[in-house]
């Protein structure tokens, strides 16, 4: 069930609310973890078994190395038999796939498999799950005593299937007691209908733009160098909207049910440089990896050359972790290529820079990124990059170029503005006079009704990141 659907909008999220509030305070966590259980069966009944069982596991691992904390080495053994078997079941079901196709393409005998479908938010709800092993062993939180709060810590519906990730210190304390209020549930819904606009119009149908043009370098067609870039650009702006709507929707969803979720997105686009882009883009992911895996290895306390190594070995994983494919693995190798190359040799000179150049920089860099993480493989990619350097290209410009600009101007107007912080400090200025408040609720209500017709009237309504 998307949050973007009719039946979520109109049946559910409706449903979920009126109950969730009518109940007790001591039920409401019970509510909402039937409401989650569901929710996520709705997509994937026979998955939420999975699901339910590692909630099982994970939460006697971290009673048992709770236990253990006297003696360090059976703690530490605990703890990385419990992060084994997270990670098996992870690779299982994610990657198997992916590296029996590699073997199969070195061994002189094939292995036939079956293809297992990849279960929703497996991604993200195994993440959590080892975030709170991590710090119930390193003693920063204590492990959950009631299954229940637990259950709903790895299953609440609003972050389940997407993110953000939520470590479970920023949740412990309000898993036993939040605060409602109207303000509260206001200021939730207003991220919800923002994110429900970024999802539906502005994702929606600037990723049709991008599927034009793809489909047409995919069926073998020639792309205009400019075309190619169009291209690109369109899917940069389409995966912006597309996952920092959903993250946007899920922290109004989180605060209409009483939570406090942290920003994953913070305008990414505006960045001077790499380095600040990856504290602007999915922040939650780019902190788990920089907590579980980039201190553990030693983080900047070590030697430069360690140093470079660890970089490179937590980006190629950040890359393998959004796909079971090398384009992927590439794709965070590039990045990782980028980030050592910032950090170590040329960052002092593109920080001498006008603001101007390092933008530029930072946004070419990125949407050559986006080619490989689009691209269904190396070679497919190298082509497309072809092409925007102008490889293989049909001329400098086409018909094409010219239509999807004159036809679409609105839509990439109104994407560029999004994209930066312009209209959130319209939105949100100091000074609200009551002529103000009523425009901004009737502003509000307009792009509720809009994204809803949008909804109803489109067929086109992916969702990028639930293929990770």
């Amino acid at each position: 069930m998307l949050f973007s659907s009719v039946t979520f909008l109109f049946v559910f999220l409706p449903i979920s609310l009126a109950v969730y509030y009518i109940s007790p305070y001591a039920l409401k966590n019970i509510v909402l973890l039937i409401a989650s259980l569901f929710f996520y069966a709705w997509g994937e009944p026979v998955y939420v078994v999975l699901m339910i069982l590692s909630i099982f596991f994970n939460y006697i691992c971290g009673k048992d190395i709770e236990e253990k904390k006297e003696n360090p080495r059976a703690a530490r053994k605990s703890l990385i038999q419990a992060l084994i078997v997270n990670l098996l079941l992870l690779g299982f079901f994610k990657y198997s796939g992916f590296f029996l196709d590699s073997l199969n393409r070195i061994l002189p005998f094939h292995v036939t498999y079956r293809q297992i479908g990849l279960p929703i938010g497996i991604s993200f709800y195994t993440f959590q799950a080892i975030s709170y092993l991590m710090d119930v062993y390193r003693g920063e939180v204590r492990p959950q005593k009631n299954i229940l709060n637990f259950a709903l810590y790895i299953s609440m519906f609003p972050q389940l299937i997407a993110g953000p990730i939520v470590r479970y210190t920023d949740i412990e304390a309000q898993l036993i007691k939040r605060n409602f209020s109207a303000a509260k549930f206001g200021a939730g819904a207003r991220f919800f209908i923002i994110g429900l606009g970024k999802k539906v119009i502005l994702a929606n149908g600037i990723g049709e733009i991008f599927n034009s043009i793809n489909n047409t370098f995919a069926n073998g067609g020639k792309l205009s160098i400019l075309t190619a870039w169009m291209g690109a650009i369109a899917y940069s702006l389409q995966i912006y909207f597309d996952f920092g709507g959903y993250s946007d929707m899920a922290i109004g969803l989180g605060k209409m049910f009483g939570f406090e979720l942290k920003k994953n997105f913070d305008y990414p686009y505006i960045s001077s440089s790499i380095t600040e882009f990856w504290r602007r883009w999915h922040i939650s992911l780019s902190t788990w990896f920089k907590e579980y895996v980039y201190i553990p290895l030693g983080g900047n306390r070590v030697n430069k050359s360690r140093q470079i190594f660890n970089l490179l070995v937590v980006w190629s994983l950040t890359g393998f972790w959004h796909g079971a494919a090398w384009n992927f693995l590439f794709w965070g190798f590039y990045y990782g290529i980028m980030l050592v190359l910032e950090k170590f040799i040329w960052g002092n000179k593109i920080n001498s820079l006008p603001g101007w150049v390092r933008h530029i920089y930072t946004l070419v860099i990125v949407i050559i990124g986006w080619v490989f993480f689009f691209s269904p493989g190396l070679k497919e990619a190298a082509a497309y990059l072809g092409m925007m350097f102008g490889t293989g290209a049909a001329g400098l410009a086409d018909k094409e170029v010219l239509f999807l600009l004159s036809s679409n101007w609105l839509l990439w107007l109104l994407g560029i503005l999004a994209s930066t912080p312009v209209i959130s400090r319209f939105i949100n200025r100091r000074g609200y006079s009551s002529r103000r408040k009523w425009v901004m609720a009737l502003l509000y209500m307009c792009l509720l009704l809009t994204a809803i017709s949008f909804l109803i009237t489109s067929s086109f309504n992916p969702f990028l990141y639930f293929r990770f």
